[in-house]
């Protein structure tokens, strides 16, 4: 341990000094978007790998703080280890996420397409080989800008955590996007057979039928074991046990696994926290990293800082967004005219069309209105999550959380209005439908029965 400071000790670790870098001190805190103060030679020392150790024990698979150090000069050891930090971050937080079987160069591919569709701007990590023989300095950028753009450890450890509790996913979240009905475009492939439409249309009916029946046997499992189990808990708020801790009764020797589980959470937790209070040093460093780095075009778009004494420039850029804005309208309000003259002549089905979307936009700004004067004028946040399941009697409720007749009223009221979307669009398909029977003189159209 003692050789092992020695060698942090050296300037391999020190930032960069008061006054030399282009990014040293305040300046240098504009390259990674946070606000800084300076931290001396002697302190940064100790607590830069600290604070790398701390972010390493957070994140899965995470490399030690040797292989942060290689990376910063651009050594290949630290390639491999970097790859695979990047693929299990990304693997992880996409909804989609990749096999982890997957081969080293096919996981480098894999991370390339991931970062490149979260919008990552520097063209060094796409023109990486993929055999992991150069390119530690760009991953260590990758993994700087991962963390900088948004809460990546909190996501991280809400997806990990460990779920005592039998939970269900609620959201009442406004879907404010009303669909049109959009133009048929023929495939890649030339025409579908409509015989293909129909069996996938009954394939999806039958697995969404297929899926209710699991979830109504799941709820029912559920009721079965908060019922039995009623008065089993040492929390009185809850009352009832789990499916998990139901487990535990049947077979104790569960019991050690889950403690070991929560041992780890408990750890991670720890050690995110640490990372947070010497989350500083670590972005003072990673000055020093872009300062190695050669000049590029687009350097990474961490969070912008804003200056302390930056009233004047904020003045500025708010006078040239109003002039933007303005600019835009006029723009906007010619084309509007020009598109509106253009679509005059397509008939009675564009005029019902256009009055139909006209109609469900004020149906939503009407309901935005009603929820406005309902809250009081202040935004509340609405039920979005996992939440746990507690049977409780009409004489025992209270506390917070959601209720389910609540969360059933507000589901009802939903499926009113995609009824009502719905209906909507059938009768733009009929219109549509019988356009194409009044260009076709010679054919006889026949409705399929309406269900």
């Amino acid at each position: 341990m003692q050789a092992q400071r020695r060698r942090y000790g050296r300037g391999d670790w020190i930032l960069a000094p008061a006054g030399g870098g282009a990014r040293s001190g305040e300046d240098g805190a504009s390259g990674m978007g946070r606000r800084r103060r300076r931290v001396g030679r002697k302190d940064a020392a100790g607590a830069l790998p600290e604070a790398i150790a701390a972010l390493s024990r957070t994140l899965p698979a995470g490399p030690s703080p040797e292989t942060f150090r290689r990376a910063k000069f651009n050594l290949p050891e630290a390639v491999p280890a970097l790859w695979r930090l990047l693929f299990c971050l990304l693997s992880q937080l996409r909804a989609n996420s990749a096999p982890a079987s997957l081969a080293p160069d096919a996981q480098a591919r894999w991370v390339k397409s991931a970062l490149r569709a979260q919008g990552y701007p520097r063209r060094g990590l796409a023109q990486l080989p993929e055999d992991g023989s150069r390119g530690s300095r760009e991953l260590l950028l990758a993994l700087a800008w991962l963390l900088a753009r948004g809460p990546l450890l909190e996501r991280l450890l809400a997806r990990t955590r460990v779920r005592l509790g039998d939970e269900m996913p609620v959201c009442e979240c406004e879907a404010l996007a009303s669909p049109g009905l959009q133009a048929a475009r023929a495939g890649a492939h030339g025409p579908v057979d409509v015989r293909y439409v129909q069996w996938l249309v009954g394939e999806l009916r039958f697995r969404w039928r297929k899926l209710m029946a699991s979830q109504q046997e799941q709820c029912a499992l559920l009721g079965k074991v908060h019922l039995y189990t009623c008065g089993c808990h040492s929390d009185h708020s809850l009352g009832h046990l789990s499916v998990i801790e139901t487990e535990l009764l049947r077979d104790p020797e569960a019991g050690q696994q889950l403690l070991r589980r929560l041992q780890s959470e408990s750890a991670r937790l720890e050690a995110a926290l640490e990372w947070r209070r010497r989350e500083l040093v670590f972005w003072q460093w990673m000055d020093t990293v872009l300062d190695a780095c050669p000049p590029e075009s687009s350097w990474p778009t961490f969070p912008p800082r804003i200056p302390e004494r930056g009233a004047d420039e904020l003045e500025l850029a708010a006078r040239e967004l109003q002039a933007l804005q303005e600019e835009l309208r006029a723009a906007t309000e010619t084309r509007r005219a020009a598109w509106a003259a253009r679509v005059g002549g397509l008939g009675p089905e564009w005029s019902a069309a256009q009055q139909a979307s006209r109609e469900a936009v004020g149906r939503e700004l009407a309901a935005l209105r009603q929820a406005w004067r309902r809250d009081g004028g202040r935004a509340q946040p609405r039920p979005h999550g996992p939440h746990r399941l507690v049977r409780s009697e009409a004489a025992m409720l209270g506390g917070p959380g959601l209720r389910a007749a609540e969360v059933i009223g507000v589901l009802r009221s939903r499926e009113a209005c995609l009824e009502a979307t719905l209906r909507r669009l059938q009768g733009q398909c009929r219109q549509a439908l019988a356009r194409l029977a009044g260009a076709l003189p010679g054919f006889i159209w026949i409705l399929p029965p309406g269900r």
